[in-house]
């Protein structure tokens, strides 16, 4: 039998995952989780074969809890299941010790499938996507360069910026400068977009 950890933070969606999953002859859920804290505590008490996490889920994410969970417990396989089929989103899972990347508008069968794929040691992700992510490169940001960026998307000035990420008001200008070059973009507003697109953020 595999045991599967579903965290998505989306109580439909979860249900629905589950309900198909309990449907398979040689799975069982042991656990559900609406955050990346509880998916770890979770998995500390249930030790899963497998852990299907949504990328964005509240406080920390599906990306940053794959790493942890993947730290932690290195024979549990990871897969990413999310919305977004966004090429630094897979690059980023892949980085982070994800077996597979499955989207939500997937068939449940290739659900299913990836989860047997990842169970016997193989990997399980969109070709397509995997090519994308290929063409689109590594995420050109910096740590900071995120930070700023991040804050710029939810339409923040550089000086309201400067203050919340205590930084000079031109450091600020100079890492949005940087990252409007690096992203190809026509300002600080786009910049976030283009990034938050191609799944840097």
């Amino acid at each position: 039998m595999i045991k599967v950890l579903v965290a998505d933070d989306q109580a439909l969606v979860r249900g629905g995952l589950v309900a198909v999953l309990n449907l398979e002859p040689d799975i069982t859920v042991v656990a559900e989780a609406a955050t990346g804290e509880d998916a770890l505590r979770a998995a500390a008490d249930t030790r899963p074969d497998v852990a299907l996490l949504d990328v964005q889920m509240p406080g920390k994410d599906g990306l940053a809890t794959a790493a942890e969970l993947r730290a932690a417990q290195p024979g549990c396989r990871i897969i990413i299941c999310t919305t977004f089929g966004r090429p630094g989103y897979f690059a980023r899972a892949m980085a982070a010790g994800a077996s597979g990347f499955v989207l939500k508008d997937a068939p449940p069968e290739r659900l299913v499938d990836a989860i047997r794929r990842v169970h016997g040691g193989l990997r399980a992700v969109d070709p397509e996507l995997a090519a994308e992510s290929l063409a689109t490169g590594v995420n050109p940001l910096t740590d900071r360069e995120r930070e700023v960026l991040t804050q710029a998307r939810l339409g923040h000035t550089a000086a309201e910026i400067a203050k919340e990420l205590h930084l000079s008001h031109g450091t600020v200008r100079n890492h949005l400068s940087s990252a409007i070059g690096k992203t190809n973009a026509t300002g600080g507003a786009d910049a976030a977009r283009i990034a938050e697109n191609n799944g840097w953020l």
